[in-house]
């Protein structure tokens, strides 16, 4: 299950794409995919859902950010080739 967020810039809704690659409306379930989506607690319940009883969304939508009201993102960059091999690091 991947979770994303589908539509227009600044109408996104929440969204997920099933393990066959459907894209699943979830805006039934939460209002949309913010941090307090991503708690232990709120995975759980999106594990939990029978993903067959989602509607399914039709089309080609462009795919948003995944998640709304983030303020600041900071990652690590090893999965790119220069980067890990500047740091002396796996892939």
């Amino acid at each position: 299950m991947k979770l994303v967020r589908y539509g227009r810039p600044g109408a996104e809704r929440p969204g997920l794409i099933d393990p066959d690659g459907s894209l699943r409306d979830l805006s039934r379930v939460v209002a949309d995919l913010t941090p307090a989506a991503l708690t232990p607690a709120s995975l759980r319940r999106l594990r939990g859902l029978n993903l067959a009883r989602l509607p399914t969304v039709r089309g080609r939508p462009r795919l948003g950010c995944p998640l709304a009201g983030i303020g600041k993102m900071v990652c690590i960059g090893l999965n790119y080739t220069d980067h890990a091999l500047e740091v002396g690091a796996r892939l």
